[in-house]
């Protein structure tokens, strides 16, 4: 027997966590665009498997702006105060599975040379629900790194939309059955995810050219149409550049994180002038090589859930996705000489 909850009773249990002081995080319209955000009332929530969104639930693990302490000048000497960890019940509600997936990929990172207290508590306060993806796009290629349109990899419950517009709900971890404890009732009916999305490409194969290639004028010609705006890795869920600086004035103010993007040409500029990656080429290498070479070698996990979302927020539908299948291209002609 499976387990169903219907809609109405779905929005109940986020209002109850909403009554009771718990953030609950969902997709929103504003217009016709999608945005996960914060709600304070159900209603905002739009309940339905959407295949683009025009963010990330990574930023409420990992947010854009985030303060790590303030400090204040009294005299000659300096007050620090840290900032607090996260301390509140978060529930995220609506990711697709390759957003998701992102989750498990970053927490090595996170907890590597320094244990991020401000990643993790978010984390451990957090309960992730999924839904099954109902339809991909041209753009989607989760299959390519091991993900599928029902991937459960760092879900705590993945609900499946039915034709009465209820939800089969399968969960995960003890996190996912203590939300929906109580609040599903037993039925014979049984969700699908949609096909999963076609590959022609082999990723591991890429990769290995990839290893080989540093140098190749391939780097610059696949780069031509990239304008280097970073609209990439601020859509991405792996993408976790930042940039640490303080704000305020001498006599007080703050230091914070900001979301970065090697993308851009500042990020490697040095104080010199020289910068070591000077053009797009060589920024859209290192995005590869972190993505499918250097991550991996270091916590054996590929940077990358084939979400597809880079080359969707793209002006000129760049991203992962077109850069692989370009670098296939050449793979595939260097195995064959």
């Amino acid at each position: 027997m499976s387990h169903i909850i219907t809609l109405e009773q779905l929005k109940k249990t986020l209002a109850d966590k909403i009554s009771s002081g718990a953030q609950v995080v969902a997709p929103t319209l504003r217009g016709e665009l999608a945005f996960f955000q914060k709600i304070d009332d159900v209603n905002q929530a739009v309940l339905e498997p959407r295949v683009r969104f025009q963010n990330s639930i990574k930023e409420f693990f990992f947010p854009r702006h985030e303060t790590i302490f303030s400090f204040v000048r009294q005299g000659s000497d300096v007050q620090l105060v840290d900032a607090p960890e996260f301390d509140v019940e978060q529930i995220v509600v609506g990711a697709r599975p390759c957003d998701a997936a992102s989750l498990p990929i970053l927490d090595p990172l996170f907890a590597w040379d320094y244990q991020d207290r401000f990643f993790q508590s978010r984390r451990a306060k957090s309960t992730v629900v999924v839904f099954a993806c109902k339809t991909s796009d041209a753009h989607c290629f989760c299959t390519a790194v091991g993900g599928a349109p029902d991937s459960t990899n760092g879900a705590d419950a993945i609900l499946f939309a039915l034709d009465d517009g209820s939800f089969e709900v399968r969960c995960v971890t003890d996190k996912g059955k203590a939300l929906f404890s109580g609040k599903t009732q037993e039925s014979d009916k049984t969700g699908a995810a949609c096909a999963p999305p076609s590959v022609d490409f082999d990723v591991e194969k890429i990769a290995t050219w990839i290893r080989g290639n540093f140098a190749s004028p391939v780097w610059e010609e696949i780069s031509y149409r990239c304008v280097g705006c970073g609209a990439c890795a601020f859509v991405c869920p792996t993408c976790h550049c930042f940039d640490i600086v303080d704000e305020g004035s001498y006599s007080k103010g703050k230091r914070v994180k900001n979301w970065d993007s090697c993308q851009t040409v500042l990020f490697t500029l040095h104080a010199s002038g020289h910068n070591p990656r000077a053009t797009q080429g060589a920024r859209q290498r290192q995005r590869m090589m972190h993505k499918f070479v250097i991550y991996p070698d270091k916590f054996n996990a590929k940077l990358c859930t084939g979400c597809g979302a880079c080359s969707r927020s793209c002006g000129v539908s760049f991203g992962v996705r077109p850069a692989l299948e370009e670098l296939a291209k050449v793979a595939n002609q260097s195995e064959n000489n």
